[in-house]
């Protein structure tokens, strides 16, 4: 079977585990990710990592915001005869900075492209898959959110909007695509030692907070999403759809 995951991105985080965790489970990974020729060796590694589990493996380094961009991806899935069961959205490139004081505050120009790349580009990359018909029945189609989607968080109020904007567009993905039997669902991970955090100003005490309130006194791990991510991909999970699925060992959960 020409069984294909598409992972928006794909190097680094939730992306790069998920990419390992379905690669050794017989999927063909097309990844998409967006890194300068600095950063490219740990890439290019995974990329090696990947072709050794003896699936195909395509990553195209662009900006996944650019409809161009995804039109040829999109067109390289079609001359594959490509099925999609998989499409992972876990794009983190957006503005941290507060709303009203500091140094700097967020632009008009920063909260629009953090909702396009953030959330918006999960609607485009599903509806041009659905349209060349590369999405079938039996695929799961999951975005990545997080905890700042329920509550405020000092420099996060931009990437926020986005992930509750997410979680609105999951369950309207998976209301639509439900009669095509297609499932949708966004993963809510505890916090996860990514690139993406890292950025955040206030990282170390998230850090510590959640390390205080995680039952299991540990953070969740990439590969700790990537395990759920590909158990949730089963047939059997086909009538679980337009949710948000907390993976995060009880986190939310304790106070």
């Amino acid at each position: 079977m020409n069984k294909w995951a598409v992972i928006l991105g794909a190097s680094s985080g939730f992306g790069a585990a998920t990419a390992k965790e379905l690669a050794q489970s017989g999927y063909n990974i097309c990844g998409v990710h967006l890194d300068r020729r600095a950063h490219l060796e740990p890439v290019n590694d995974l990329i090696t990592e990947l072709k050794g589990y003896g699936t195909e493996i395509e990553y195209f380094n662009i900006n996944a915001a650019d409809a161009e961009k995804r039109a040829e991806v999109v067109e390289f899935l079609k001359n594959k005869d490509a099925k999609v069961y998989v499409v992972l959205h876990s794009l983190a490139f957006g503005g941290l900075a507060p709303l009203f004081e500091g140094e700097k505050t967020l632009t008009q120009k920063q909260l629009e492209m953090t909702l396009d790349v953030m959330a918006n580009s999960l609607v485009y990359w599903t509806q041009d898959l659905f349209a060349a018909g590369l999405l079938v029945k039996g695929t799961s189609i999951y975005t990545m959110t997080s905890m700042g989607s329920t509550r405020a968080v000092a420099t996060y109020g931009g990437v926020a909007a986005a992930k509750s904007t997410l979680e609105n567009y999951i369950r309207q993905i998976a209301l639509e695509l439900a009669p095509h039997g297609i499932r949708a669902n966004a993963i809510r991970a505890g916090v996860t030692i990514t690139p993406a955090l890292e950025k955040i100003p206030v990282v170390e005490y998230l850090v510590t907070e959640a390390k205080k309130k995680n039952p299991s006194g540990r953070l969740t791990t990439p590969e700790d999403v990537a395990k759920a991510i590909k158990a949730l991909s089963v047939e059997e999970l086909s009538w679980m759809t337009g949710n948000v699925i907390n993976i995060d060992g009880g986190e939310e959960i304790s106070v």
